[in-house]
């Protein structure tokens, strides 16, 4: 299991706190309003915009602020000035990280990146220097009484990976087959937790104890910057780290 989805179901095993909640609701509603901008109102027409207020449901947000985000987008107001850039680097112990991020400021984003990266032992690298240890993915992500029987669906669905943990399965499987397998899924009435695309590591470097929490908690400090979408990394946690780590929280 990548280290990316480590950190992420700890973190939805933690919770959300409002603050947080707000900050996530504030993301997908930039979402929904570039998706707007470059492919139209239309979700029927504009896949991203589709996966995008998908998302958003899935996270509770409210239909009205969905809404609005899009009206937004299509007046050209929200969404107008943002810019999407992606940033590369490495965290303590060489794990490659990647950043999704959209900001009507760059410089300002970039020195905030890199100052983070810094005092956390890691560095930021030049563009593309970490891409390529990555690859675009639907992942999909099921709550499953029985996780096995699920899994075989699957696969035999398309699925190029499946990864069961603690009850829940991961679906991985090509970017163009993630809509048709979510709604397969939704037929059978399935709890979907979340489903979007990701980039995912083709490999991962397993951490020492040290090096995975300082890692952990850079990840969170770059997750809790305004301007940062997503934040991927290819780094694996020996299990006492994420026990440490869960700890704390």
């Amino acid at each position: 299991m990548s280290g990316h989805s480590k950190w992420a179901q700890i973190k939805r095993q933690k919770g959300v706190a409002d603050t947080r909640r707000g900050q996530l609701f504030t993301r997908l509603s930039r979402e929904i309003a570039v998706a707007v901008r470059q492919g139209g109102a239309n979700p029927e027409t504009n896949f991203r915009l589709r996966l995008a207020v998908q998302k958003a449901r899935d996270n509770n947000m409210p239909l009205d602020s969905i809404e609005r985000a899009i009206k937004r987008g299509a007046g050209g107001s929200e969404g107008a000035n943002l810019i999407e850039a992606i940033y590369e680097g490495y965290g303590p112990g060489g794990a490659a990280i990647l950043l999704e991020t959209m900001t009507d400021n760059r410089n300002r984003t970039i020195a905030e990146v890199r100052n983070i990266l810094s005092k956390a032992g890691g560095r930021l690298g030049e563009s593309g220097c970490v891409t390529w240890l990555f690859e675009p993915r639907g992942v999909i992500t099921v709550e499953a009484a029985d996780a096995e029987e699920l899994a075989l669906y699957v696969i035999d669905a398309g699925a190029e990976d499946v990864r069961i943990v603690n009850g829940s399965v991961e679906v991985h499987i090509r970017p163009e087959d993630l809509e048709r397998l979510r709604k397969a899924l939704e037929e059978k009435n399935l709890p979907i937790i979340s489903a979007e695309m990701l980039m995912v590591p083709k490999t991962t470097v397993m951490l020492e104890e040290k090096e995975a929490l300082q890692t952990l908690r850079l990840l969170d400090r770059l997750d809790e910057l305004n301007e940062v979408q997503r934040v991927f990394t290819n780094a694996d946690f020996p299990d006492s780290a994420l026990e440490k780590y869960r700890s704390q929280a």
